[in-house]
């Protein structure tokens, strides 16, 4: 997968990555393009999970041809993607803006060029052309972007050659993952049931499904349950079968995995 070089569509501007790919972001006035460039995404999520997030959230536009995101820090909290055409972009961006993806709301605008993959499918005859002239304009504002300075400062005060003390990070507050993305496991925990629900009613609902282990309610709070599989591969088919099922005929009942 082709990478994006990534400048910020505010200022300050994030600088390009270098060895990477893509398509450096906007300025006013926005002109619609192929990319959208994301930020204030949650960076305590690994890359890989972000990145396959992004995609499955943005796949329903159309073909994601690139997502870029890096865990460095002049890139973290940032990212781009990469439609086939300005309109499906368009679409997306008017339409997630602002969806709180693992609970922050996203800041989506056009990137200011076309990324590696945009270029690579529909003009592959200037690809190395293009890659040419980020990598000049990367040269260009190596020390003049104002987060590369700041970032280089910073450096310089840790190895005490600027002649002052650097200070440690805010600690920043903990931020906990909507259930929808937690990670598979073998438990599923049930959501919105039926306050009538017995333990026997569960047990024939999910003992369809092979490796079933336990079911359990929760006395105080009689809507929700755990059951247990004995892996989190027959947890999974069992959660993807039987989620939004109305137990009562009316209700749908929530299944995600549980928190570990």
């Amino acid at each position: 997968m082709a990478d994006a070089q990534t400048t910020s569509v505010t200022t300050p501007v994030p600088p390009a990555v270098s060895g990477q790919s893509g398509a450096s972001a906007p300025a006013e006035p926005e002109v619609a393009c192929e990319t959208l460039y994301i930020q204030n995404l949650n960076e305590k999520v690994r890359i890989d999970v972000l990145k396959a997030s992004l995609r499955g959230l943005f796949k329903s536009y159309g073909e994601v041809l690139d997502v870029v995101a890096h865990g460095n820090l002049r890139m973290r909290g940032q990212a781009f993607v990469s439609f086939a055409s300005p309109e499906t972009a368009a679409k997306a961006l008017k339409e997630v803006r602002g969806f709180p993806l693992y609970s922050k709301p996203m800041q989506i605008s056009f990137a200011r060029t076309r990324s590696d993959a945009v270029i690579s499918r529909l003009d592959p005859q200037n690809l190395e052309a293009h890659k040419s002239r980020r990598g000049e304009h990367k040269n260009l504002t190596r020390y003049t972007n104002p987060l590369k300075q700041k970032l280089r400062t910073k450096r310089l005060a840790a190895a005490g050659l600027a002649g002052v003390t650097a200070m440690p990070p805010p600690k920043r507050p903990a931020v906990q993952m909507p259930d929808e993305y937690l990670p598979p496991n073998k438990i599923l925990f049930l959501q919105n049931l039926p306050e009538s629900v017995t333990k026997d009613q569960l047990m024939a609902l999910f003992s369809q499904y092979p490796n079933l282990y336990e079911v359990r309610l929760i006395p105080t709070k009689k809507d929700i349950a755990f059951v247990e599989y004995a892996d989190e591969g027959s947890a999974g088919v069992a959660k993807d079968a039987l989620h939004n099922y109305k137990l009562d005929g009316e209700n749908k009942i929530k299944i995600t995995f549980a928190r570990k």
